[in-house]
């Protein structure tokens, strides 16, 4: 679901980065006074969970693969508006540093996993959860959640991408950017997750809120919780993260430019131009190196300090 750069158009890239920058500018406003300084260690790792979860690539039909996103478990346990800041924090961590999606679709990626996913996966568990809601409908409410999030970010992502060879063609009709029109785009990313993918997200979302909020780990809690668990829940996942290279096959929609031009016989000018025009600090989280199972753990470890320094980070510019 991470779209990298060449696969839309600049004017579409540009559409996106309208959109997001009121809902960054009122999502910082609102964290600022809902979450405040208080709930920063958990916003901190919040985002630390879903860049280490994302990590965790695993097969599916078709030689593709995929991963868990994690925005429906910020939406539930963070509420919307630190949700969004903290998933767009991440995904611009993971474009910066290690080339996991693009610069200029960085406003569209963040539409799909930090507006759409979040906000739609709060909105949905608050209906089914809320009152005095048992462990049983948290949990229902959770995975459904998680499932009908997912899937609207895969439907929005396959509409972007099939949008590409209607807005931006040559005169023959050779697409210039992502290739596959609607009635391609669309059912590849909206199938996987309907039969596959939102189930993971799904279960694995309703386990982790179910946790969080039996130890009180959320920000309408009302009352203070050791984030300890949650501390010691991801450094196992750091641990563990060399699971993720088991997967072999790249996520439909994320070919680079040579394996673009196997599958279609030419690669568009658009993918040419922009696909790899800023590789990251660590490209592919070190996979192409020889020490690669170290080096995604060493990304995953990094990553994840990062991302804390860079929340509290981003929170020194509410007062000024």
């Amino acid at each position: 679901m991470h779209i990298p750069d060449g696969y839309l158009s600049p004017a579409t890239c540009a559409v996106f980065y309208g959109v997001m920058a009121p809902a960054w500018y009122l999502a910082s406003k609102k964290t600022e006074k809902t979450l405040g300084v208080k709930g920063l260690p958990l916003m901190a790792l919040g985002a630390a969970f879903t860049f280490v979860i994302q990590m965790f690539n695993f097969p599916v039909p078709g030689g593709t693969s995929g991963h868990m996103a994690g925005g429906a478990v910020l939406g539930i346990v963070l509420g919307p508006w630190a949700a969004i800041m903290a998933m767009s924090l991440t995904l611009g961590l993971q474009a910066l540093f290690f080339g996991d999606g693009g610069i200029l679709a960085f406003g569209a990626n963040c539409f799909n996993m930090a507006l759409v996913m979040p906000v739609s996966a709060y909105v949905v568990f608050k209906v089914v959860a809320s009152g005095e809601a048992g462990a049983f409908r948290r949990f229902f409410g959770a995975a459904l959640a998680a499932y009908i999030a997912v899937n609207l970010a895969a439907l929005a992502t396959g509409i972007e991408l099939g949008l590409q060879p209607l807005i931006a063609h040559t005169a023959e009709g050779r697409a210039l950017y992502a290739p596959y029109p609607l009635n391609i785009a669309v059912p590849a990313m909206a199938l996987p997750h309907l039969l596959f993918f939102g189930v993971v997200e799904a279960l694995a979302t309703a386990m982790v809120v179910s946790y969080v909020l039996k130890m009180g780990i959320f920000v309408e809690a009302g009352r203070k919780a050791s984030l300890r668990p949650l501390l010691v829940f991801v450094g196992v996942l750091i641990a563990l993260v060399p699971i993720g290279l088991i997967a072999a096959g790249t996520p439909w929609g994320e070919w680079g430019k040579e394996e673009l031009g196997q599958l279609l016989g030419y690669v568009p000018s658009g993918v040419e131009r922009f696909e790899g025009a800023w590789k990251g600090v660590l490209p592919d989280y070190g996979q192409g190196s020889g020490r690669k199972a170290l080096l995604y753990v060493l990304s995953a470890l990094g990553g994840s300090v990062l991302l804390v320094a860079v929340v509290y980070a981003w929170s020194r510019l509410w007062k000024k």
